[in-house]
């Protein structure tokens, strides 16, 4: 099992900023891909970025620019920095994480937490 635990989220204006983080714990694996998705309401959840273990990284075209997704191994600990925030980006933001042990792949996600953009 991974535990995936976000913190960070909150009220900003347009035009600010907020760093996310998820911390994991439990089990671990030299292969992984650890990301964030949105989900708004009335809308389906989608991929806002994610970073592989080889460093590879993954961003949606509406954050292109704005947004950065980076990890801190030896904290376990993925990061979402988002400047620039605009009211669309409101939405609960979830941490996941696929990891890959003896062949399998294992998916993981967290609680979400709730990213609300004033205009």
């Amino acid at each position: 099992q991974v535990q995936l635990v976000e913190s960070g989220g909150g009220l900003v204006q347009t035009g600010g900023s907020l760093r996310l983080s998820c911390a994991a714990s439990g089990r671990t694996s030299s292969r992984y891909v650890m990301g964030w998705y949105r989900q708004a309401p009335g809308n389906q959840r989608e991929l806002v970025a994610d970073i592989t273990s080889g460093g590879s990284t993954n961003y949606a075209d509406s954050v292109k620019g704005r947004f950065t997704i980076s990890t801190d191994v030896a904290k376990n600990t993925v990061y979402l920095q988002m400047n620039s925030l605009k009211p669309e980006d409101t939405a609960i933001y979830y941490c996941a994480a696929s990891i890959w042990l003896f062949n399998r792949k294992y998916d993981y996600s967290g609680q979400g937490t709730q990213v609300t953009v004033s205009s």
